[in-house]
């Protein structure tokens, strides 16, 4: 049985108490389809250490798998753009690191169970960055990282340009749901509605998949 509470004393402190399997299938199958769109978005704003994120993930790699498996450069792309939808932020640093660290390493079971010998360090390595920066330690109440020095927290949105070239652009969340708000327009759509598109933060220059991991952003 999944263990739902770490400790009493998390529970009093910080109210914390991990959602069960049945329950994340369960509420993951009432927006089913949007859970097997490779690039669909998600967010979740306490995600402990990722049981809704871990669902969510397994649930778009199987689609890569279908579509993708024959051909190990686009598994891999498609797999990566995956990993990308995915957002959490925690308050407890552990829970952080845990769930990065659970995520990768569903990846890497499923792409190695594929690729064996011919499984690339670098997509591993382009997975792994990608969740240092998806993944948040921070408050969602109060939009800041947890730490000595809060700051607003930043989200990195990732998006294929040209095939093979992932675009990187940096918006804070409050802009996110503060100016969304503003204009009572939906950030995404997938039906043909105006949507709210904020200004980023950062907007770097795309990089090859594969080499997210090793790469040297630089602003445009």
């Amino acid at each position: 049985m999944q263990r739902q509470v770490k400790s009493k004393q998390r529970v009093a402190d910080h109210g914390e108490v991990l959602t069960g399997e049945r329950e994340v299938n369960a509420m993951l199958d009432l927006v089913k389809a949007e859970t097997e769109r490779i690039d669909s978005r998600f967010l979740e704003p306490a995600c402990g250490t990722g049981n809704f994120l871990a669902e969510i993930l397994r649930r778009k790699l199987r689609v890569v798998e279908e579509r993708y498996a024959k051909s190990q450069i686009e598994y891999e792309r498609y797999g990566v753009l995956a990993v990308s939808s995915i957002y959490g932020i925690d308050i407890l640093e552990d829970n952080v690191q845990e769930c990065r660290d659970r995520l990768l390493n569903i990846f890497e079971v499923e792409y190695r169970r594929l690729y064996r010998s011919e499984a690339k360090e670098q997509c591993l390595a382009a997975v792994k960055y990608i969740l240092s920066c998806n993944i948040i330690h921070g408050d969602a109440l109060s939009l800041k990282t947890v730490g000595d020095k809060p700051e607003p927290i930043t989200f990195a949105e990732w998006s294929l340009v040209n095939g093979s070239l992932l675009k990187r652009r940096d918006f804070t969340f409050r802009d996110l749901l503060d100016h969304a708000s503003a204009k009572e327009m939906p950030l995404f759509s997938d039906l043909g509605e105006d949507v709210f598109i904020p200004e980023p933060k950062r907007d770097y220059q795309p990089v090859y998949f594969l080499e997210v991991g090793d790469a040297v952003y630089g602003k445009l």
